[in-house]
């Protein structure tokens, strides 16, 4: 059980726009509130670290509002909250070195050369930058935008993009590793 919480949180979290979506043409948002308690109790369970217990509390938040008031707004807010997490925990990571990049690059090569640290510092910069961006335009769908543009933006756009940077990101990488290797 306790490896199937974070797989069932990640298909919840990956799905979650499109459920959002499906579900308010059929129910109240009061009851659409109901997978994003969820979502925050199995994340709340399956952690004990502190971002990931201050976005399943923000979750709740959101939840409790949409179900207090029976709005829609609170829950199509659930991806700028990850997003504002994110950014957080990526640029704290800047203040406070190392950067995530810069550990997830460790754990494959723990003598990182200091080429390696700079490189790893600007990828977690672009990072930073993706989240505000992409934070920006999941606020913009939930607050302007159609049910419809909300659902395919953070259900399937945003998650494009995030693929595209990674892959971006993983050939930009072997250009400098080559360019290093034979400099």
């Amino acid at each position: 059980m306790k490896h199937l919480r974070p797989a069932l949180l990640a298909v919840l979290s990956l799905a979650y726009p499109l459920l959002v979506y499906s579900g308010l043409g059929r129910f109240e948002p009061r009851w659409m509130a109901l997978p994003l308690v969820g979502m925050a109790v199995i994340r709340a369970v399956a952690t004990r670290e502190r971002v990931w217990l201050v976005t399943a509390a923000g979750a709740l938040v959101l939840a409790g509002a949409s179900m207090l008031g029976n709005h829609a707004l609170p829950l199509k807010l659930y991806p700028v909250l990850v997003n504002a997490m994110l950014l957080s925990v990526f640029a704290t990571s800047l203040v406070y070195p190392p950067s995530v990049i810069e550990r997830l690059a460790r754990l494959r090569e723990p003598e990182l050369p200091p080429s390696g640290v700079a490189y790893t510092r600007k990828v977690t910069q672009v990072w930073c930058g993706f989240f505000v961006l992409n934070g920006g335009i999941a606020l913009a769908t939930a607050v302007w935008g159609s049910d419809a543009a909300w659902a395919l933006y953070n259900g399937l756009i945003s998650y494009g993009l995030m693929g595209l940077l990674f892959a971006g990101e993983w050939l930009v990488r072997r250009r400098v590793r080559a360019g290093h290797a034979h400099g």
